[in-house]
């Protein structure tokens, strides 16, 4: 079943972020942009790769009003340990939270039940906490975080654009499309 268009379902979790441990709840998804990217488990080998790349991109999409959450069903106490001793993850600056009792995983629909671990899966949320993006990819293949960028500038530009869509390729600053009766056909 699709999570798109679907608002998050509640929860409440402990998360790391600049030396300090924070809560989190479904309620710092609403009012603004957020990306979620659930991974595997800390002190692993693709999940590292990934998260240095999303903090590579973390400044630019905060300029686009974008919080990013990185998810694993590891405690909060575990991606401490793993910031102090990665190099990698030392650059992170956004919030990591833990997820050891798989709420947020199930509520996602990310959680590998038999092993406990969650899928590599990138949900972009919009500020009413609906989910409006999803990519889920096997736990071998690793994500490139520059490609949120433009699809978080679609998002936002059919937010704010109703009745126009974002064909594919699109750059901010493109043609966009109407759909309407005389649009059928003629692409």
């Amino acid at each position: 079943m699709s999570l798109i268009g679907k608002e998050i379902l509640p929860f409440q979790a402990n998360a790391f972020q600049d030396g300090k441990f924070i809560e989190v709840s479904n309620e710092n998804f609403k009012g603004k942009w957020s990306i979620v990217c659930f991974y595997p488990a800390d002190f692993t080998f693709v999940c590292p790769t990934e998260l240095e790349d999303l903090q590579n991109q973390y400044e630019t999409l905060k300029s686009l009003g974008v919080e990013v959450y990185s998810v694993s069903t590891d405690t909060h106490f575990t991606h401490k340990a793993w910031h102090e001793t990665s190099a990698a993850i030392g650059k992170v600056k956004y919030i990591m939270i833990g997820d050891p009792s798989h709420v947020i995983s199930r509520n996602f629909d990310v959680l590998i039940e038999e092993e406990g671990l969650a899928d590599r899966g990138t949900f972009i949320i919009d500020p009413d906490g609906v989910v409006q993006a999803v990519e889920i990819t096997a736990g071998g293949i690793g994500r490139d975080a520059s490609a949120l960028i433009n699809k978080i500038k679609a998002a936002q530009h059919v937010r704010n654009h109703p009745g126009e869509v974002c064909p594919a390729k699109w750059q901010e600053g493109g043609s966009t499309l109407k759909p309407s009766l005389d649009l059928v056909g003629k692409i």
